[in-house]
């Protein structure tokens, strides 16, 4: 009898204990349920923020081709500052000799030369090298840090190879690649504005930075003709050209984004010099400070652009860029963090911290292929330590990546439609002719082109694109090339996006070469 009650008591006891641990899985279910439903309320309201509707495309085109036309009118009239580059000869294949370039734009430096052979031979034969700045150059004077670049570049030309050899009558000429900001005043120079990269050479602003590098080559007792300044898009747009004449635009899409095109020279009305022979103008849009109210705007990008560098300044750039995707992420998870618990009582630190979340992992993230979102978990615990987390949490995850990188694509997308709108390759043909920039009078105050460029339906343009976002991450270029596809409907056909890598260097070699002054035939 007293072993019956014996065993009566355990089982009641086992009984309770299986069901004081059914209610712990229990809550913990309805917990994980309630921060999912909380978190994915966070999502859908982000996701509705960040609307591109082909509608609101359409508007951010017509926006972005009346603030081309704006910035090309006056200096100040546009958030583009539309600025000719005095580039009016793109290379086209029929360059020959030996050309080199040098390409200044962060804590290293490149020195690059290329043999062209002419259609024929196009490039034969190419060698760079990369070369680390000490960070006293980069504090120093600015005889210090062009003669540093002078001496490496003389050094790398006087290991020349058989391979490389001068035509007869041609001197080295230079293309040089500059990316912090210039007011250029001729194809071969201009003057720099202000240093960015963790450069400060204080006595070099303001002075001709082509004249300054000049200087320090001949001081060595060299010959050598700079015979083009351009930046990194400049140099897409000419690489891309080189190769194949039916480009027209050239993108910047990594770190940083920026845009320029072919523009008839007689269309930049703020021009003071003479139209070019070719009646062509390069402009360099610099996109990235584009805006619109037309853009969909949220607390992310508000938070992001307070909290940055230059804020009310480069809205575009901290939506599409590479630079931002990653943080915009981490904004979206810190708000889920903090109203839904998702990872955990407490906010993990590092989340905190801005641009903590690069977007290489945003990238790695969202392409997680495998069922259990593994790499989502990876790089959640690596760079936050936030562990165990929930398949449905990553799934989350996935999304707002997803979001994020879908807005940014997209936009960038309307932007290329928005260039090709200004120079009438979107396919907006009336009577077989196509009226530049004929837009509603909101947009333009009742300003259209009163001259009309004839059009056919088989004019092709091509897009030249490079950066490591555009290269790399395949979600953004395959969401921004739908963009573009359906924003230009049965003109998509003429229109084609080419990757044209190493614009800084090979560019502005081919641009040296269009640019010389000597001439093969």
């Amino acid at each position: 009898m007293a072993q019956s009650k014996a065993r009566v008591g355990v089982c009641i006891a086992c009984a309770a204990a299986t069901c004081a641990v059914a209610a712990v899985i229990v809550a913990r279910r309805v917990k994980f349920h309630s921060q999912k439903c909380a978190a994915r309320k966070i999502l859908v309201e982000f996701q509705e923020a960040c609307d591109t509707s082909l509608l609101r495309l359409r508007m951010v085109v017509d926006a972005m081709a009346a603030e081309m036309h704006a910035g090309l009118v006056s200096e100040g009239g546009s958030t583009l500052k539309m600025l000719p580059t005095y580039i009016d000869r793109l290379p086209d294949g029929n360059e020959r000799g030996l050309y080199y370039a040098v390409d200044l734009g962060g804590t290293n430096f490149r020195v690059l030369r290329v043999q062209l052979g002419g259609l024929e031979g196009r490039v034969i034969n190419q060698e760079y090298e990369e070369v680390p700045i000490p960070p006293h150059v980069m504090l120093g004077t600015s005889k210090q840090l062009f003669d540093f670049i002078a001496k490496e570049l003389v050094s790398f030309v006087a290991r020349e190879g058989q391979d490389f050899r001068l035509h007869a009558g041609q001197q080295r000429e230079i293309g040089f690649t500059f990316s912090f900001p210039v007011d250029q005043t001729a194809v071969n120079s201009g003057k720099l504005l202000q240093w960015t990269k963790g450069f400060k050479v204080n006595d070099a602003i303001g002075q001709d930075v082509v004249a300054a590098l000049q200087r320090s080559i001949e001081s060595l007792g060299h010959k050598m003709r700079i015979s083009a300044l351009i930046n990194d898009t400049v140099g897409t747009l000419a690489g891309g050209r080189y190769w194949n004449n039916d480009v027209m635009i050239g993108v910047i899409l990594g770190t940083g984004t920026n845009a320029c095109y072919v523009e008839r020279a007689e269309a930049v009305s703020k021009w003071g010099g003479e139209i070019p022979k070719s009646g062509q103008m390069v402009i360099n849009m610099e996109w990235g400070n584009f805006w619109s109210s037309h853009l969909p705007r949220t607390y992310v990008d508000e938070s992001l652009d307070n909290e940055s560098l230059n804020p009310g300044e480069y809205g575009f750039e901290k939506m599409i860029s590479g630079m931002y995707l990653g943080d915009c992420v981490r904004r979206v998870l810190v708000r889920m963090a903090q109203q839904a618990g998702i990872f955990g009582p407490r906010v993990p630190h590092r989340l905190l911290e801005a641009f903590s979340l690069k977007t290489p992992d945003m990238s790695k993230m969202h392409q997680d292929n495998n069922n259990d979102l593994r790499v989502v978990g990876e790089i959640l615990n690596s760079v936050y330590q936030i562990q165990n987390t929930t398949l449905g949490i990553r799934k989350i995850v996935v999304e707002v990546c997803d979001v994020v990188c879908k807005r940014g694509a997209r936009l960038a997308g309307a932007g290329i439609v928005g260039i090709l709108k200004k120079i009438g390759r979107d396919g907006s043909a009336a009577n077989g002719v196509i009226k530049r920039n004929l837009f509603e009078q909101s947009d333009m105050n009742g300003y259209h082109d009163d001259d009309p460029m004839q059009y056919t339906s088989d004019v092709k343009t091509v897009v030249a694109i490079d950066g490591g976002l555009y290269e790399h991450y395949t979600k953004f270029r395959e969401y921004m090339q739908d963009a573009v596809f359906e924003l230009l409907g049965e003109a998509s056909k003429n229109v084609s996006i080419q990757l044209s890598k190493d614009g800084s260097g090979i560019g502005a070699a081919l641009l040296a070469a269009s640019h010389a002054e000597h001439l093969s035939s």
